[in-house]
Protein backbone atom coordinates (compact mmCIF):
# COMPACT_ATOMS: atom_id res chain seq x y z
CA UNK A 1 0.00 0.00 0.00
CA UNK A 2 1.51 3.65 -1.03
CA UNK A 3 1.71 6.08 1.53
CA UNK A 4 -0.64 8.18 0.00
CA UNK A 5 -3.52 4.79 -0.18
CA UNK A 6 -2.49 4.88 3.31
CA UNK A 7 -3.02 8.10 4.50
CA UNK A 8 -6.64 8.41 2.81
CA UNK A 9 -7.42 4.91 4.43
CA UNK A 10 -6.54 6.19 7.78
CA UNK A 11 -8.36 9.24 7.43
CA UNK A 12 -11.41 7.29 6.51
CA UNK A 13 -11.54 4.74 9.20
CA UNK A 14 -11.11 7.97 11.56
CA UNK A 15 -14.07 9.45 9.89
CA UNK A 16 -12.41 12.89 8.91
CA UNK A 17 -12.95 14.30 5.27
CA UNK A 18 -10.58 16.06 3.47
CA UNK A 19 -11.23 19.26 4.39
CA UNK A 20 -11.12 18.22 8.21
CA UNK A 21 -7.80 16.92 7.51
CA UNK A 22 -6.60 20.01 5.45
CA UNK A 23 -7.91 22.80 8.36
CA UNK A 24 -5.91 20.46 11.21
CA UNK A 25 -2.76 20.65 9.08
CA UNK A 26 -3.52 23.96 8.17
CA UNK A 27 -3.22 23.33 4.07
CA UNK A 28 -5.55 24.27 1.36
CA UNK A 29 -8.28 21.83 0.44
CA UNK A 30 -6.37 21.21 -2.81
CA UNK A 31 -3.21 20.97 -1.15
CA UNK A 32 -4.15 17.89 1.07
CA UNK A 33 -5.91 16.72 -1.81
CA UNK A 34 -2.48 16.12 -3.46
CA UNK A 35 -1.08 14.57 -0.94
CA UNK A 36 -3.89 11.99 -0.73
CA UNK A 37 -3.66 11.17 -4.74
CA UNK A 38 0.03 10.92 -4.46
CA UNK A 39 0.34 14.03 -6.69
CA UNK A 40 3.03 15.98 -4.67
CA UNK A 41 6.11 15.07 -2.43
CA UNK A 42 5.45 15.59 1.48
CA UNK A 43 8.22 16.44 3.75
CA UNK A 44 9.39 14.20 6.86
CA UNK A 45 8.23 17.34 9.13
CA UNK A 46 4.22 17.04 7.12
CA UNK A 47 4.15 13.62 7.36
CA UNK A 48 4.86 13.41 11.40
CA UNK A 49 2.00 16.16 11.41
CA UNK A 50 -0.48 13.65 9.51
CA UNK A 51 0.73 11.05 11.96
CA UNK A 52 0.10 13.02 14.94
CA UNK A 53 -3.65 14.11 13.53
CA UNK A 54 -3.93 10.25 12.65
CA UNK A 55 -2.72 8.95 16.07
CA UNK A 56 -0.41 7.11 14.04
CA UNK A 57 3.08 7.42 14.44
CA UNK A 58 5.39 8.36 11.52
CA UNK A 59 7.67 4.73 10.51
CA UNK A 60 3.72 3.46 10.20
CA UNK A 61 3.23 6.01 7.82
CA UNK A 62 6.32 5.63 5.63
CA UNK A 63 7.09 1.61 6.39
CA UNK A 64 4.69 0.38 4.42
CA UNK A 65 4.30 0.92 0.50
CA UNK A 66 5.57 -0.14 -3.05
CA UNK A 67 7.66 3.34 -3.58
CA UNK A 68 7.69 6.28 -0.97
CA UNK A 69 9.86 9.01 -1.53
CA UNK A 70 10.46 11.24 2.48
CA UNK A 71 12.21 14.29 1.48
CA UNK A 72 14.37 14.83 4.69
CA UNK A 73 15.97 18.36 5.20
CA UNK A 74 18.71 19.03 8.03
CA UNK A 75 17.76 22.34 10.20
CA UNK A 76 21.07 23.66 9.96
CA UNK A 77 21.05 23.73 6.14
CA UNK A 78 17.93 24.03 4.22
CA UNK A 79 19.11 23.75 0.70
CA UNK A 80 20.98 20.07 1.05
CA UNK A 81 17.57 17.62 0.85
CA UNK A 82 18.23 13.54 1.26
CA UNK A 83 16.05 10.97 -0.20
CA UNK A 84 15.45 8.10 1.26
CA UNK A 85 13.39 5.83 -0.66
CA UNK A 86 11.28 3.17 1.24
CA UNK A 87 10.47 0.28 -0.45
CA UNK A 88 8.47 -2.63 0.59
CA UNK A 89 5.48 -5.17 -0.80
CA UNK A 90 1.72 -4.64 0.27
CA UNK A 91 0.09 -7.79 1.27
CA UNK A 92 -3.15 -9.35 2.40
CA UNK A 93 -1.81 -9.55 5.83
CA UNK A 94 -0.62 -6.21 6.02
CA UNK A 95 -3.83 -4.81 5.13
CA UNK A 96 -5.42 -6.88 7.58
CA UNK A 97 -3.18 -5.30 10.22
CA UNK A 98 -4.06 -1.87 9.14
CA UNK A 99 -7.87 -3.40 8.98
CA UNK A 100 -7.62 -4.38 12.37
CA UNK A 101 -5.52 -1.26 14.28
CA UNK A 102 -8.57 1.20 12.50
CA UNK A 103 -10.88 -1.00 14.13
CA UNK A 104 -9.03 -1.34 17.87
CA UNK A 105 -8.60 2.55 16.94
CA UNK A 106 -12.26 2.99 16.51
CA UNK A 107 -13.65 0.95 19.51
CA UNK A 108 -11.56 2.58 21.87
CA UNK A 109 -12.50 6.12 20.72
CA UNK A 110 -16.38 4.58 21.12
CA UNK A 111 -15.76 3.69 24.64
CA UNK A 112 -14.53 7.35 25.32
CA UNK A 113 -18.16 8.39 24.18
CA UNK A 114 -19.59 5.91 26.09
CA UNK A 115 -17.70 7.19 29.25
CA UNK A 116 -18.36 10.93 28.31
CA UNK A 117 -21.99 10.32 27.70
CA UNK A 118 -22.44 8.25 31.40
CA UNK A 119 -20.55 11.17 32.81
CA UNK A 120 -23.17 13.73 31.65
CA UNK A 121 -25.81 12.00 31.49
CA UNK A 122 -25.82 9.79 35.11
CA UNK A 123 -28.25 7.09 35.80
CA UNK A 124 -30.87 7.60 38.80
CA UNK A 125 -30.29 5.77 42.24
CA UNK A 126 -32.72 2.83 42.06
Amino acid sequence: MKMCDKIKFMRQAKSLSQEEMAEKLGLSINGYANIERGETDVAASRIQQIADVLDSDFMELVSFGERNVVFLTGSENHNVSNILHISNTSNDLEKSQLIIEAQRSEIAHLKEIIELMKALNPRPSA
